[in-house]
């Protein structure tokens, strides 16, 4: 209970001059960055030269800059300082530091600057490499031949005579269905020509690879990004004129010896991107005047994003060409392999059929030999002759066989054969007993 008011007696002596909320969003940020005022301090004063301060904290730092009137509150409290707050103290620590505004700002900018920079190089190097790809790709160009001369087909009369077309009519392909497929596209088509009459130009784009990033840019975000680093660039080197002619009482007082060195090589590789900037709007520009359109007012990613959206479409016609002739032919084999399997089976109707009437044809013969009385002649040439000429007509009504099978089918006949002479004989020596038991 004692500890307890004690505590209690102690929060109440603490001293708070600054807003409620703002101290209370102070205190998360001072607890999630551990460290004590004097730690902050001399990580600002070095420029945090043991990089204490990541980038996400600097900030946070930031918005907790020590505001006039937070400044002079705390002043007319200075002599209680033991009695401040958390938040009040590091406000009235921070506030001591020269130029802690500024300071924090410079160490910020130069944390980011390398980050920035590697954001911007990219975007200018694809705007320029893109600009150039376009004017100099020669199956582009021929594409776009085959293209004019599609749509002069297509328009007879009045607007059939074109000398060119708009970019973002390439496009518009894909909105011009076939009457009797709405699947298949004049893009689709025209895919098909290219590959047949102009294989070169089916190649574009591989000339154009850089049109997918070089469609992510906005000119003006671009510049805007530039304006922020010049200016950035301008306010670091006021800063570091105006520290120059100051006296730093602390040794720690690092600013001047690392902005120096920054800024030296920041100037340097900025001036680089400056000049690359500049070259990248004359390519585009040029490129802008080689199709025909407006340089004054078209931006880059809606010219490349047109030539990136044609890509795409060129790319999905082109697979759904290549998946439409694989099924045409599987189709085509399954109908080959049908058609031979109806052949086979109709050779093996035919030769079941055959077969049936030879079998046939032979229990007849039997059948008019027992009533004619033919099985008991001993000479039985009159029925052989008879089956004889009924196999050569049977024959004559077949269609031809291969080799093997009319050696397989005359194998198998000379043994049914011989097999019902054997069973003729059979029948007419039995015959001939009971003829012979019944006259004696």
């Amino acid at each position: 209970k004692e500890a307890g008011e004690a505590e209690s007696v102690k929060k109440v002596k603490e001293l708070s001059v600054i807003d409620g909320r703002r101290a209370h969003n102070c205190n998360i940020l001072l607890s999630r960055l551990k460290m004590t005022n004097e730690e902050i301090s001399q990580a600002v004063l070095s420029m945090d030269d043991q990089e204490e301060l990541p980038k996400d904290m600097l900030e946070q730092l930031l918005r907790f800059v020590p505001e006039k009137s937070d400044v002079d509150l705390l002043e007319e409290h200075k002599h209680e300082l033991d009695r401040m707050a958390r938040a009040d103290r590091f406000l009235y620590d921070m506030s001591r530091i020269n130029h802690y505004q500024q300071r924090l700002q410079t160490l910020h900018f130069k944390k980011k600057f390398t980050d920035r920079m590697a954001e911007v190089k990219p975007k200018i190097r694809a705007l320029s490499l893109a600009s150039t790809e376009v004017v100099q790709s020669q199956a582009l160009r021929q594409l776009l031949q085959v293209v004019l001369a599609l749509g002069n087909y297509m328009n007879k009369g009045q607007r059939g005579n074109a000398y060119g077309f708009k970019v973002s009519s390439l496009n518009k392909m894909v909105d011009t269905k076939s009457s009797n497929d709405r699947n298949i596209t004049l893009l689709h088509y025209m895919i098909t020509v290219l590959e047949k009459k102009f294989p070169a130009a089916t190649s574009f784009s591989k000339d154009l690879q850089n049109i997918p990033e070089a469609s992510k840019v906005n000119m003006t975000e671009l510049e805007k990004e530039i304006n922020i680093l010049r200016s950035g660039l301008k306010s670091i080197e006021a800063e570091l004129q105006y520290q120059q002619t100051q006296s730093s009482q602390r040794p720690v007082d690092k600013f001047v010896s690392v902005v120096s060195q920054f800024i030296t090589v920041a100037s340097f590789t900025f001036s680089d991107v400056e000049d690359s900037l500049r070259e990248a709007k004359d390519l585009f520009a040029k490129a802008l005047t080689h199709f025909g359109e407006d340089s004054s007012n078209q931006q880059p990613d809606d010219f490349f994003g047109i030539f990136n959206t044609f890509l795409s479409a060129y790319s999905e016609a082109r697979q759904d060409n290549e998946d439409m002739a694989r099924r045409q032919e599987e189709e085509k084999k399954r109908a080959l392999v049908e058609a031979q399997m109806k052949k086979d089976r109709e050779q093996r109707m035919r030769k079941a059929k055959s077969v049936e009437e030879e079998e046939g044809g032979e229990f007849d013969d039997l059948v008019s030999a027992l009533r004619s009385g033919e099985v008991f002649d001993k000479n039985l040439s009159k029925l052989n002759n008879k089956r004889q000429r009924k196999a050569k007509e049977l024959g004559s009504r077949q269609r031809p066989m291969s080799t093997f099978n009319q050696y397989q089918d005359r194998s198998t006949r000379t043994l049914r054969i011989q097999a019902a002479k054997l069973h003729f004989l059979k029948l007419q020596s039995l015959f001939w007993f009971v003829g012979s038991r019944s006259s004696t």
